[in-house]
């Protein structure tokens, strides 16, 4: 393991969970390739092999189509989330290339103050190693729990 690409990768989980949870959309979309993968799946669902997705997007555009969606037509209860990401684990990685994993819990407070655990799992991820930095090639989201609280609006 390289231990340049480890700090990197540790630094970019962070980032990565503090855009999100500003809802900085357009930092989220350059995050990402543009022909990347984003996927939330149940575990059930990833364990088994099966296609049914919570989000499933397969390039940067669905992503931006995603992010109109929740910034300009989809209507719902307002809520803030909050990223824990643990320590990336280093699969696998190359000059151009890291796959890696990592846990994540997402609590969301709602505006009566009340806050609840949202969201529990695992990042499973191929990061592009670019001139621009890293990037997200392919990230699935892997969550615990077989069922999501009302609906999912934002990225996990």
């Amino acid at each position: 393991m390289k231990a340049d690409n480890y700090l990197t990768l540790t630094q970019f989980y962070q980032n990565y969970a503090a855009i999100v949870d500003r809802g900085d959309w357009d930092a989220w979309i350059d995050l990402f390739t543009e022909d990347c993968q984003y996927k939330v799946q149940t575990r059930e669902n990833y364990d088994r092999n099966l296609p049914m997705a919570v989000i499933s997007l397969s390039s940067k555009g669905m992503l931006k189509d995603r992010v109109y969606g929740v910034t300009e037509t989809i209507y719902h209860d307002p809520y803030h989330q909050l990223h824990m990401v643990s320590s990336p684990l280093i699969i696998d990685e190359s000059d151009t290339l890291i796959v890696a994993q990592a846990n994540y819990t997402v609590f969301r407070t709602k505006s009566n103050g009340i806050a609840e655990v949202y969201n529990v799992g695992r990042y499973q991820d191929r990061i592009r190693i670019t001139d621009q930095g890293l990037k997200i090639e392919s990230r699935h989201c892997i969550f615990d729990n077989d069922m999501v609280l009302n609906s999912m609006i934002y990225p996990i």
